[in-house]
């Protein structure tokens, strides 16, 4: 495991993010936020022509980190929900494209992330569950209306069931299914699509097909987490037995 959380790979002009914290389900790190970001930020330069996001061992990502969550303050963990968001951003509005391999529980920040990526291809069986609303927090909704639709992304986040694969395969949560021992031949599939075309035709084509809401997303997320309170209201949604993860 890398100090970060987070090992990469460059070949063939294509770079593998791979979350691997196994132990700890991938959940997010502090650390593992900024090293994503930066991944996918210093992508064109360093020639990068498509992003792989895979998660080690048994899941994808469990989301945020609340392995600390005794030693943090609302101001702290307000901070570290904002960090998640850059890096949500960073993923969503890249002009590399990015592929998401999941596997297992993507949960809260994860199944974000997942849903932040141009294109996600699942496993069988793999599962979706975003819980921040129930803590109050607003994070990834409007990338979660960006591929679902504006009310079955309300549904989802306000019943916090999880997702199965076939349905979010049916919402378009998922683009497609497919076994994780077929991935590599889908990743390297997914990096031959777009270093067909040149970098510039790439990143014109995201820029024309996203609308640009980071100013605002940034906003809601900010409204949410300095709510008085933050801290206690993780807390209550922990004891009541549906840890956020």
């Amino acid at each position: 495991m890398s100090e970060t959380g987070v090992t990469v790979q460059d070949r063939d002009s294509v770079r593998t993010l791979t979350l691997d914290r196994a132990e700890k389900a991938n959940a997010l790190s502090a650390a593992m936020s900024e090293a994503i970001r930066e991944g996918v930020l210093s992508a064109p330069v360093a020639g990068v022509r498509a992003i792989v996001l895979r998660g080690a061992g048994r899941h994808f990502c469990a989301g945020f980190d609340f392995g600390d969550f005794e030693s943090l303050s609302d101001g702290d963990l307000a901070l570290r929900f904002l960090q998640v968001e850059e890096m949500l951003q960073a993923v969503f509005y890249s002009p590399v494209p990015v592929l998401a391999l999941v596997h297992g529980r993507a949960v809260g920040a994860g199944a974000d992330l997942a849903a932040a990526a141009m294109r996600v291809v699942a496993a069988p069986g793999a599962q979706f569950q975003m819980p921040g609303p129930r803590f109050g927090v607003i994070l990834g909704t409007r990338r979660l209306r960006y591929r679902v639709g504006g009310v079955k992304a309300r549904q989802i986040q306000i019943e916090n069931r999880p997702v199965l694969s076939d349905e979010a395969l049916a919402i378009g949560l998922v683009d497609v299914l497919e076994p994780q021992e077929t991935w590599d031949a889908v990743a390297a599939s997914f990096g031959a699509d777009y270093t067909g075309l040149s970098a510039a035709t790439v990143a014109a084509l995201a820029g024309v097909t996203t609308d640009d809401t980071r100013d605002a997303d940034m906003a809601a997320l900010a409204r949410s987490v300095a709510a008085p309170g933050l801290k206690a209201r993780i807390a209550a949604f922990r004891a009541a037995g549906a840890k956020p993860r």
